[in-house]
This record gives C-alpha cells, structure tokens and sequence, in this order.
C-alpha cells in the first residue's frame, strides 16, 4: 500500500469537508434519500450519487442533502424526500437516475413539484 502524500490528504479533508456542508449547512432545500435495507437493494446510492453530483454540478450552496432509513414503502424504493423552506416536504418514488436529475432542476432549483413522479405531499408526523 503507498503511502499518503500531504496533498492526499488535503484531497481528502476538502471531500469530507464538502460532505458536511451538504449534511449539517443550513439551505434553502433539503433532500433526503430513504436508505434502509431495501432502499439499497433497491438502487438508492445511485439515487444519491446522482444528487450529490448535480448538487456539485450545479454548485448550490444551500442544498442540504441527507439519508434516512427506511419510509415504510418498500415496494416503492428507490425514494427520496425534498423539502422546500416554508413548504411541506413531497416523497418521490421509483426514482431513477433521470428521475431525480428532473425533480432537481424542477422542484429543487425552482420550486415546482413533479407530480407524476410524487407519491405524497405533507408530513407524516402527527401533532
């Protein structure tokens, strides 16, 4: 195994560094992908590195992008949740790379639902 240079690691604090923003910085947005067993099973880290590659692409400050475990719908997996400050977060299902690179330009960067690719709108917690 090679040694590590000090560039390396730089390399890698500046990865780790950009991956913090995205999970604990304060945004405008925030995405979650459901990564329970059978979201795994069922493609979701390609659903997130579709998102983390168009949150670098883009190079928006003010996504947030974060995991969970399971939603409960199974059956529906690949899922991912998108909340908007001051708006009602919306389950997106069956995602698939092309998918999510519509619902990032559509409702992330501009506020619009994608309603045919949305399960559901609102919270499930009860008050």
């Amino acid at each position: 195994m090679a040694k590590l240079k000090p560039e390396d690691l730089e390399k890698i604090s500046q990865r780790m560094r950009k991956m913090t923003i995205l999970r604990e910085g304060s945004g405008q947005a925030k995405v979650t992908v459901h990564m329970g067993t059978c979201g795994i099973a069922a493609g979701a880290r390609k659903i997130m590195a579709a998102i983390l590659a168009l949150v670098e692409e883009k190079n928006t400050r003010d996504v947030i992008v974060t995991s969970s475990g399971c939603a409960g719908l199974c059956s529906r997996e690949p899922m991912m949740t998108v909340e908007l400050k001051g708006e009602a977060p919306v389950k997106y299902v069956d995602l698939t790379e092309k998918k999510v690179r519509a619902i990032f330009a559509q409702h992330v960067m501009n506020g619009n639902i994608v309603v045919k690719y949305a399960l559901a709108m609102g919270s499930e917690r009860v008050s």
